[in-house]
């Protein structure tokens, strides 16, 4: 995809989670940045979910205004990945080091929701190719873009051991305990699409009571679409309404909700405020 370009008034937000190179995108990737410019959003974080799309992220990062990405291997794409993968991500992320539009180590983490994965063996490997990724980020002092569904807890003990202290829980949905020890470490949460829905009372909650450094904004699109575009696809330009629910939940108003979860995006990837 060729360079394009739009007006420069349209930095303010950031979405800290959006898969723009899923094939969900493949026809209208440019439009679709472009309506989310149009609608306040300035920076968009593109996480790797396995080796095989390394380039792809790093390609389009720098064909968007204001596009950042990260590399990583995705707890889901653990039963398929080989264990010299980390190797191919280490190479990767070493290159990727003097590119100012990379951010993070991530999409990693774990995840208990999928059945295939809670086997004994798949928590072995998932856990594995997830401890692996963290030795990286401590190495080289990157934080990580987390993957925590049904994993917040064992997640923490990784986290913990390993001591990586900086990045995001993605799409949390863990207990106000969870999120406090995320928040304790250093962490911040994201909060997307899930925290439109009214009957979600848990994100709904855990959004307007961890504490106002915390929070990022987030759409992972093309999934976890809000309330109002429910079962159809998600898109980055539905973050300044998904910021919206955050700033009627919280008391504060559009500015001040941009400001906060825009420094709050830097605070927990600082190589992000250099990607613009």
């Amino acid at each position: 995809m060729d360079t394009f370009s739009i007006g420069a008034d349209a930095v303010g937000l950031i979405d800290t989670h959006c898969h723009l190179d899923a094939r969900e995108f493949d026809g209208d990737c440019e439009e679709v940045v472009r309506v989310a410019h149009a609608k306040g959003v300035g920076q968009i974080v593109i996480p790797a979910v396995s080796v095989e799309n390394f380039e792809r992220v790093a390609t389009l990062a720098h064909a968007i205004p204001g596009g950042a990405y990260g590399l990583g291997i995705h707890p889901l794409q653990t039963p398929t990945a080989r264990e010299d993968d980390i190797g191919r991500l280490e190479a990767a992320v070493q290159i990727a080091l003097t590119d100012s539009r990379f951010v993070a180590i991530g999409e990693i983490g774990m995840d208990f929701f999928v059945e295939e994965l809670k086997t004994d063996a798949a928590r072995t490997r998932q856990e594995w190719f997830y401890r692996e990724q963290l030795k990286l980020a401590k190495r080289y002092d990157l934080p990580v873009l987390l993957h925590v569904r049904r994993s917040q807890d064992i997640v923490l003990k990784s986290l913990r051991i390993i001591g990586v202290t900086h990045g995001i829980a993605h799409a949390f949905n863990g207990s106000p305990q969870q999120a406090s020890a995320f928040c304790a470490l250093g962490f911040r949460l994201g909060f997307g699409g899930a925290m439109t829905y009214e009957r979600a009372r848990n994100i709904r909650r855990l959004a307007a009571s961890v504490p106002a450094g915390s929070v990022v904004l987030e759409t992972d699109a093309p999934d976890i679409a809000p309330a109002w575009v429910k079962g159809l696809r998600n898109t980055p330009s539905e973050l300044s309404a998904i910021g919206h629910v955050l700033a009627t939940l919280r008391g504060w108003t559009q500015g001040e909700m941009a400001k906060i979860t825009r420094d709050n995006a830097y605070a927990a990837l600082p190589r992000l405020a250099k990607a613009l």
